[in-house]
This record gives C-alpha cells, sequence and structure tokens, in this order.
C-alpha cells in the first residue's frame, strides 16, 4: 500500500474522510518528518510521529484533533524529532513517568517508615494530607512538582475553602504547616530528589491572642450547665479549662497516669508534644470531676469511647459548636481554653516562669504571649512604687533615701 502524504491544513484534515469499519487511514505531513495522522473507521483523528529508533519502530501520540493546531502540533514533533536526533527516545521517558511514583504513595511510604515511629502527631499529618494535598497531589508524578507549582499551592490555600468540615478560610499558619509537611515528606522519603519546596516562603504569621474574658467565661460556665450539654461533654471542657493541657492529652488522659491523693496527674514523655514527661498539679475542682468519673468507670480512659479506633473520645467538633452558639461566643477554639487558663494567671501576676511550666512550654518564646497580659500587674506595682515615692514628700528630709546629691548623680 502506498505511502499516504498531503500538506496539514485546516481544511485538509476537516475533509477527511472516515474509513470503512475495521480499518484506518494514515496520512504523513509533507511538511514535517515522521509526523502523521491517523483516522478511525469513527472519524477520531490523532497526530503521531511514528519512526524507527535502535532498530524499532516508535509511535508517540501528540494529540487528538482539534485539541491543537497545525503550527502547535508541527511544534510538538519538531520537538520529539530533535530528542529522537540527540539518541534519546521520548517513549522511554513518557513511560518512566508512567511508572514513577505518585505523591500519594510517596507520603504513605513516609507515614509508615518516618511518621508512625518516630512523631506522636503522626494523625495530624495524615488529616493535613487529606485536607489540603490529596486533591490537588495525590495522583501526580513527583516529576510534576516544581517550585512555582508548590508556590501556586501554597498560596491557594489561604483562599480556598476547606474539602471536610465546615466551610471557614484556611490561616496563614495553617498553610505553612501543610507546607512544612510537604516538604518534610520529599527530604525525609525522597532525598535524592530536588525538594520542590526550597525557595518557597511562608506566609508572615501574627501569635492568636483569643483569650476568654470573664463575661465570656461566665456565658461558657452557663452554656455548659444547661441541659443540652452532655456530660461526658461537659467534663472534657471542664478538665481542659482546669488544667491547661492540649487537648490531645485531655482526650488521651489515663486512670493509671493520676493520682487522685497526690493531686497530680502525669503525661509521659511519649504523648506529650515537648517530649518530656509533664507533671500537672490539679485543682479540687479536677479532683471532683475525676473522682465522680472513677466511681463509674470501666476503661482505662478517662474519657472512653467504643465508637473511635483509639478507644477514647476524639474531638467533640458538633457538640464544641453547639456550646458556642449557646453561649453567643465567636472565633473561639478548643486550644483557646488552655491559653484562656494561661491568660487568668498572667493577670494574677503569675510569673512567666511559672506559667511556662503549668502549660508543658519548653521554650520561653511559647509563653512570650502571657507577658503582654501582665501590664495591668506590672502597673499596679508602678503604681504602688511611684505612691512610695510621692509620700516620702511628706518625711523630714533626713529620712528620705534617694535623696539628690548636688553636683552628683
Amino acid at each position: 500500500m502506498a505511502r499516504q502524504e498531503m500538506n496539514f491544513t485546516k481544511a485538509a484534515i476537516e475533509n477527511l474522510q472516515a474509513p470503512a469499519p475495521g480499518s484506518r487511514l494514515e496520512v504523513y505531513d509533507t511538511k514535517t518528518p515522521h509526523l502523521r495522522l491517523r483516522v478511525s473507521h469513527t472519524g477520531r483523528k490523532v497526530f503521531e510521529i511514528y519512526r524507527w529508533h535502535q532498530g524499532a519502530p516508535v509511535r508517540l501520540k501528540i494529540c487528538v484533533w482539534p485539541e491543537k493546531t497545525i503550527e502547535q502540533v508541527r511544534k510538538a514533533a519538531e520537538k520529539l524529532n530533535a530528542e529522537f536526533a540527540n539518541g534519546e527516545n521520548p517513549a522511554d521517558q513518557k513511560r518512566a513517568v508512567r511508572e514513577e511514583m505518585t505523591f500519594s504513595a510517596l507520603f504513605h511510604l513516609w507515614l509508615e517508615q518516618f511518621a508512625k515511629p518516630h512523631k506522636r502527631s503522626w494523625q495530624d499529618d495524615e488529616r493535613r494530607f487529606q485536607n489540603y494535598m490529596e486533591r490537588p497531589f495525590g495522583n501526580k508524578r513527583l516529576s510534576w512538582f516544581t517550585a512555582t507549582r508548590v508556590r501556586e499551592w501554597h498560596q491557594r490555600l489561604t483562599t480556598q475553602q476547606k474539602q471536610r468540615g465546615p466551610a471557614a478560610t484556611i490561616t496563614p499558619a495553617t498553610a505553612n504547616r501543610s507546607l512544612a509537611l510537604l516538604k518534610t515528606v520529599f527530604s525525609e522519603a525522597a532525598p535524592d530528589l530536588h525538594n520542590p519546596c526550597a525557595g518557597v516562603k511562608m506566609f508572615k504569621e501574627i501569635s492568636r491572642e483569643r483569650f476568654l474574658q470573664p463575661d465570656e467565661m461566665k456565658r461558657l460556665f452557663d452554656a455548659l450547665e444547661s441541659e443540652e450539654t452532655g456530660e461526658t461533654f461537659r467534663d472534657y471542657i471542664y478538665l481542659s479549662l482546669f488544667t491547661a493541657a492540649r487537648r490531645s492529652n485531655v482526650l488521651a488522659m489515663r486512670w493509671t497516669d493520676l493520682d487522685l491523693d497526690m493531686k497530680l496527674w502525669t503525661i509521659p514523655g511519649e504523648v506529650s508534644k515537648n517530649g518530656s514527661t509533664m507533671r500537672v498539679p490539679l485543682a479540687d475542682a479536677a479532683i471532683e470531676i475525676l473522682e465522680r468519673r472513677r466511681r463509674t468507670a470501666s476503661s482505662v480512659f478517662v474519657f472512653p469511647s467504643s465508637e473511635s479506633k483509639t478507644g477514647h473520645y476524639c474531638t467533640p467538633t458538633k457538640a464544641w459548636k453547639a456550646l458556642l452558639q449557646r453561649a453567643k461566643l465567636h472565633d473561639l477554639r478548643l486550644h483557646d481554653l488552655r491559653r484562656s487558663c494561661g491568660s487568668v494567671m498572667a493577670n494574677q501576676g503569675t510569673s512567666i516562669a511559672v506559667i511556662g511550666g503549668a502549660l508543658g512550654h519548653k521554650h520561653h518564646s511559647s509563653t512570650a504571649v502571657y507577658a503582654r497580659l501582665q501590664v495591668s500587674t506590672v502597673r499596679d506595682a508602678m503604681e504602688a512604687a511611684t505612691r512610695a515615692m510621692l509620700a516620702t514628700k511628706d518625711l523630714p528630709e533626713k529620712l528620705i533615701p534617694f535623696r539628690r546629691v548636688a553636683g552628683g548623680e
């Protein structure tokens, strides 16, 4: 059968008639070597490169007509021909990409080999992947990732809506944690690859300073004591406030870690965020709740749950939202209960070191936010000192301890 050729133009291609069923039409371009058009009996037209390479035929699809213009098809064909001329086989490269690992596979490899054996918060990483990475990145091959694409994704995170849970914009802090996770996965699970997160800048973060004000605290307590609040949820919120412990630690609190006689809760280092064993003193109000719950305890957990894989109570998102509505509270998160306890201590004049110890902060920078709350305490102290100094105006001169000496300081 003679080889068919023609000058590829839009009109010529559109005028090509489909062959009879069971056969196909193959036409080569007269201007671009090895570029041909295959027409099926259904009328589908596909551009491709067909040539021999190292003693074997190679066929590479370019596109289906009319996805690209004739000029675009010819440029793509010329690029492929140039690669063949350099001794490369683009078909091998495409096959390698198809066989290349996807990001979803890489993440789960990292999760099993790096995160679970060494990170207490691996479940948070898994949720972050599901919420912010799985949809845009899950089926992408590793060679697809570039700094530009990662940067664009990072920028979009602050404006898109969460794929799961209540619709809410993503904060810069959440976007930054997602970027940090992506960078970690590449650096630990694919160290031989160039990390596409290199050079992508984090957003500037403003530390959150949301505390319950006295009137808000009253509304929260009133809502907690309403008949609509379940006992387990109520106890969980109270213990979160009274211990200032992290959400995950309160949820997973075990009876074996509690000494109610000594009024002490020991959080093992393997489950505490800073990696060190924490000893949390328990106030009488917390002891009262724990003693009541212990009388009917049937689990190793203070807050057991038969519906949870972990065996203990999980983050009560729906109950928390309902509580906020009853209390008419806005922009309040569960973690803010911990911060609220710290703010009360700060306003009572408790030292930053003591607050940091109570909250289990490993670094003073984590407690720095509470220093700003001590302004009123410092102001009271300055006021008292000023009154003491002014009181000396009424004392005899010889009793004034800081009299300025003429000619000196």
